[in-house]
């Protein structure tokens, strides 16, 4: 095939959920011509993912739909105490507190990050990502099928399928993005690598409705787990009641043998089952949905070749056990679409986007083993309730837990060391916050050894400006007298320099540089006062050094000693830029 160097647009993304919109609407946003296509008529029809932790809500803060996202969803705290019951209305047998709610841990989340922890279903999330998408300059279209496509050196030829039409058609675009699911075919035409396996378990969700506010209100909680004989098969053995709109829209979840064929979804025994579940014989309830999905482990070990790079659940398939689906895959678009748009104006070399799998192929690789590592930590929860050696193992395991007998005593204990390691999945701010990547577009600082983690690395959110590292959250206050975060004077397409006012040096070289891609953030200065001291407290540099922000969020490099010569602070601000966009050293001056 001969290469064209003509374009029908920048970027073709197939793909609409989380991972495709989020990616179209970072690259419209950053001015990125891009044609954003799905197979299907419309968006998600399911609630699927659901909970959206607080780097998936910077990444939308960042991207300016924050609020939307907020007025739509269950507020932080709703989602609140997740319970272990024998049914919705039967006995409480313990609770969580859960998502950094719980006063032992809401001063992290709140110190961690401006934004907090939302609970929205992907029916609602889907749409307000697609829709701001199109509206910055997205080409979006629904009934298009992805066929295949081929690359060469200077761009891709896709294959589309007008599915209303019937009618083929190419288009030409200098890179492609294959958000296109656990089943992608993208990722299977560029035969990227995997690890694991799939269709390990397999679970029943139903999705209905049915008012049960009166038995949960009191005991606010988007999820709600069930020990009852009616649903104990399975690796977790309990049921889980998911709230989707508080409090009369649900999704009752058990597992099933994937041995022994499928599970019974008739309209008679799904009744059944919920009313047993939830304990009320008479509930009046309406189903709108059945479906069953099965438990993946698997990740890939490359997300790309050449100029085709593949994002989500195309690259990362898990359970849902963590909350890190959906978060993950927005989070996988905000590091690849700053990095395509750099490639696209011409600001960075055409191997930037290539750090892409680098940095977050680790991620994914920890994120699938946490979910499935999340769902095998119910074992000692089950242990210490049931009596598996018992002919009724929930009710001799509940007397017993009850009991005041040196056995009871053991089984108390028990449960409360389980439910401690249950932590792990629904207090793990350190899983969500504290990735580090290492590749051409981070340069270590060379005065550091490894890093030594003070807390729990999965709990604990360890703030820091080490290369490599999410620029900590510290409260500013702008000239307004208005409270911004150091994230919100940060990001937005462009790299940042920060600095301090005693690093003048700094501000000169990067205004020497007039490269249209940075800015400067001097805080002390008026419209970035450090009133509180915050910044101050976690910057880790010398007021005349300086940190390098990318447009993700994450530092790129840093300067922590002091530079009060203005051409040393060019030098290696230049130098630095550079290697970091793959650009000749000087490319930004006077551009």
């Amino acid at each position: 095939m001969t290469a064209s160097t003509e374009f029908d647009t920048d970027v073709i993304v197939v793909g609409t959920g989380p991972a495709g919109a989020a990616t179209a609407l970072a690259l419209a946003d950053y001015g990125v011509k891009t044609h954003v296509v799905s197979k299907w008529n419309w968006l998600a029809n399911t609630p699927r993912a659901h909970i959206t932790n607080q780097r998936a809500m910077e990444v939308l803060r960042d991207l300016g739909i924050e609020d939307e996202v907020t007025r739509l969803a269950t507020p932080w705290e709703h989602m609140g105490d997740t319970m272990f019951t024998t049914s919705l209305v039967g006995d409480e047998i313990a609770r969580i507190r859960t998502w950094g709610t719980g006063d032992k841990r809401y001063g992290d989340y709140l110190q961690g990050s401006p934004c907090t922890m939302l609970d929205i279903p992907q029916t609602l999330m889907e749409p307000v990502l697609v829709k701001n998408a199109a509206a910055r300059g997205a080409d979006v279209s629904f009934n298009t099928e992805y066929l295949s496509h081929e690359q060469d050196e200077t761009g891709v030829t896709v294959r589309l399928l007008n599915k209303q039409s019937g009618q083929e058609y190419t288009q030409r675009a200098r890179y492609l993005v294959g958000a296109d699911g656990a089943k992608s075919k993208v990722a299977e035409e560029l035969g990227l690598p995997f690890e694991g396996e799939v269709a390990r378990a397999g679970t029943v969700y139903i999705l209905f409705n049915a008012d049960l506010r009166q038995h949960v209100e009191h005991r606010p909680s988007i999820l709600h787990w069930i020990m009852n004989p009616a649903a104990s098969i399975g690796e977790i053995g309990m049921a889980t009641f998911r709230a989707i709109r508080p409090w009369d829209q649900w999704i009752l979840g058990w597992g099933f043998d994937i041995d022994a064929g499928e599970p019974d979804l008739s309209d008679e025994f799904l009744l059944s089952q919920i009313r047993t579940l939830t304990g009320i014989a008479d509930l009046e309830v309406d189903i709108e949905r059945k479906m069953i999905w099965y438990v993946n482990q698997q990740h890939a070990e490359l997300y790309h070749r050449g100029r085709v790079f593949c994002a989500g659940d195309a690259v990362h398939r898990h359970p849902p056990s963590s909350g890190l689906g959906s978060n993950t895959c927005m989070q996988d678009a905000f590091n690849l679409a700053w990095k395509l748009a750099f490639a696209v104006k011409g600001w960075a070399d055409e191997t930037l986007p290539a750090s892409y799998s680098d940095e977050r192929v680790p991620v994914g690789r920890q994120i699938v083993a946490r979910a499935n590592q999340s769902r095998k930590d119910y074992a000692p929860v089950r242990a210490a309730i049931s009596d598996s050696e018992a002919s009724d193992p929930l009710a001799a395991g509940l007397k017993r837990l009850r009991s005041a007998t040196p056995e009871g005593v053991a089984a108390r204990k028990a449960l409360h060391a389980a439910l401690e390691l249950k932590n792990t999945e629904f207090n793990a701010q350190g899983v969500e916050l504290n990735q580090r990547y290492e590749s051409s577009a981070v340069i270590p600082d060379p005065t550091l050894g490894d890093e030594e983690w003070q807390r729990d690395r999965q709990l604990h959110l360890q703030a820091t400006t080490r290369p490599g590292a999410k620029l900590p959250h510290a409260w500013l206050v702008n000239e307004k007298g208005v409270r911004v975060s150091t994230l919100d004077v940060t990001g937005h397409g462009l790299m940042s320099l920060v600095t301090g006012i005693s690093g003048a040096a700094w501000a000169e070289a990067a205004h020497r540089i007039r490269a249209p891609y940075l800015r400067t953030v001097v805080v002390g200065e008026p419209e970035h006062a450090d009133l509180y001291g915050d910044w101050n407290a976690v910057s880790e540099i010398d007021e005349a050094g300086a940190i390098l922000v990318r447009p993700d969020g994450y530092i790129a490099w840093r300067q922590p000693a002091a530079v009060l010569d203005a051409e040393e602070a060019y030098r290696q601000l230049t130098a630095a830029l550079s290697k970091v966009l793959g650009t000749p050293e000087g490319n930004g001056e006077n551009s």
